[in-house]
């Protein structure tokens, strides 16, 4: 258990948050959300002791002991991987260590018996004897094969240091986890196994993350760092997004009666009990929200971009003839005899453990570079408009602020019309005159998808369109793809978005493909999770 008591934090004179009072029990998992710069992940490092708060306190119950996903992907280099992981309870790790050195020792003495003999009783109550087995089974459960677990950590690539690291804050049963974006690199089998490890996890977790699948998954609880404060609200991330949205159409419609808005949150909240996770706290969860009353919802501060796609024309029959492609990149053959045809209405999702692949492919298609071999046609009605995985080149070096930045992708030359279409993507007042060579990541991305949406196409093609953004832009760019009445060709890694977009799905291996048109989560049940 957490306990937070009258907590606040500010730097430079703004304030995060404060008078924050909240428990965290075991059993739950609390998904930690807000806008850019709220403070998730300050108040995670509150909660674990790394930084201390200008007001309150946090306590937890005695002899819990937390684990937290570290974010330093060299700091064990030196180390084994299996180590590593059981480096993850340090008293345990500290008491191997110590054993070790005093029955490596040539002049072992009495007093060495007697301390020796002390370290193995603390060892056996913290089942010292079935760490190394543990550490493999969460290695393996992760991806990360029993030929690797003796290897350093260094000869790792960057996703498997990912995952040795995730094992090591899952090691030895703690009480309490807080996890940073745990997602992020996991392949979907590890993001599945994550989901289960958490289902049954006994303790209590805190997790930030851009995943929305997974909170839904995962989450009985989200904490919300909004208006200056820090609210817990029970359900998970859709819950609370659509509840939020309820209570902003209840603020703007004050005429309607109180006993109607009532009703209405009774179907809803019947809505969501009925669909609570598969999880074992599923039962409590649902006994929670119908617990919940009118006056227990407000409406969110988030400021939710505009993303809406339109086409000038409609496609005709023929859209796009893919033949028989191959490419091979630095003596790796990424794309083998890839064949498939666009059809009205396709929204299709291209998946595969290798980037390098898909992003290759859609450079093909957009006529960026050639394949070694087969055909690429498009249709003579199309016209497509892409959203690249690198979009460097459109801002680096370029002296422009964002009105006249926009205006060389706009048919409509006038800056009020600009500032109106950039005030939709969050970018009002002075913020329209910014430098784009000063933009953060996720404002570069808004960008993009502004000069997407002023093309008016009938084709989208979009190479990782969600990375870089927050959780409020990953909601609107879903539901304008979503809504988009013609054709989408995208990668991500964000399940829920491929989820709701996409009607087919494109497998790209490496001796070729897979093409079935499905759900994501249909693909994943037949083929993925074989």
């Amino acid at each position: 258990m957490i306990n937070v008591n009258n907590l606040s934090i500010g730097f430079q004179g703004q304030k995060l948050f404060d008078d924050v009072n909240l428990k965290f029990t075991p059993g739950n998992c609390y998904g930690v959300i807000g806008a850019n710069g709220a403070g998730k992940s300050t108040f995670l490092r509150i909660l674990s002791g790394e930084i201390e708060p200008n007001t309150g306190d946090v306590s937890i119950a005695p002899n819990t002991r937390m684990s937290v996903l570290k974010q330093d992907h060299y700091e064990y280099d030196q180390n084994e991987v299996i180590q590593t992981v059981i480096m993850g309870n340090k008293r345990l790790y500290e008491i191997m260590v110590e054993k070790d050195a005093i029955y490596a020792k040539e002049d072992f003495t009495d007093e060495d018996g007697i301390r020796a003999s002390e370290l193995e009783g603390e060892f056996a109550e913290m089942d010292g004897w079935s760490a190394e087995s543990e550490a493999s089974s969460l290695l393996q459960g992760l991806g990360i094969g029993t030929e690797l677990h003796y290897k350093k950590m260094a000869d790792l690539t960057g996703t498997e240091k990912v995952k040795v690291l995730l094992a090591q804050a899952l090691f030895g049963k703690p009480g309490i986890l807080i996890l940073d974006e745990p997602t992020n690199h996991l392949d979907i089998a590890a993001v599945n196994w994550l989901q289960n490890f958490l289902g049954d996890f006994e303790g209590t977790v805190l997790v930030v993350s851009h995943d929305r699948h997974f909170l839904n998954e995962v989450c009985t609880h989200m904490v919300d760092i909004d208006f200056g404060k820090i609210k817990m609200f029970v359900g998970n991330y859709d819950f609370w997004y659509e509840s939020s949205q309820l209570a902003l159409q209840m603020m703007k419609d004050q005429n309607k009666k109180k006993e109607d808005k009532i009703k209405e949150l009774q179907a809803f909240i019947a809505r969501f009990s009925a669909n609570a996770s598969k999880s074992k706290q599923a039962t409590s969860r649902k006994k929670l929200l119908e617990k919940i009353s009118l006056d227990d919802i407000q409406p969110s501060t988030r400021r939710y971009p505009f993303v809406g796609f339109t086409m000038e024309r409609e496609v005709g029959n023929d859209i796009l003839l893919v033949d028989n492609l191959s490419k091979t990149i630095d003596g790796v053959k990424v794309l083998d005899n890839v064949s498939f045809i666009v059809n009205k209405g396709d929204k299709i999702a291209f998946i595969g453990d290798n980037e390098i692949a898909i992003t290759t492919l859609f450079k093909i298609l957009m006529g960026e570079i050639e394949p070694d071999s087969g055909t690429v046609k498009w249709g003579v009605t199309i016209t497509n408009s892409y959203f690249p995985k690198d979009n460097s080149e459109f801002f680096n070096d370029v002296d422009l602020n964002l009105i006249d930045w926009l205006r060389q992708f706009s048919v409509e030359q006038s800056e009020i019309y600009l500032r109106g279409f950039l005030g939709r993507m969050l970018f009002s007042g002075d913020e329209a005159l910014k430098k784009v060579r000063v933009l953060s990541g996720g404002e570069k991305v808004r960008c993009m998808l502004s000069k997407m949406m002023l093309a008016n196409a009938n084709v989208l093609l979009l190479d990782q369109p969600t990375n870089h953004l927050d959780l409020e832009s990953i909601t609107s760019v879903n539901n304008g793809l979503r809504d988009y009445k013609s054709n989408v060709l995208f990668t991500s890694h964000d399940h829920q978005f491929i989820q709701t977009i996409a009607n087919r799905i494109i497998e790209i291996t490496s001796t070729g493909y897979n093409d079935r048109v499905m759900t994501y989560e249909e693909y994943i049940e037949a083929f993925l999770n074989k």
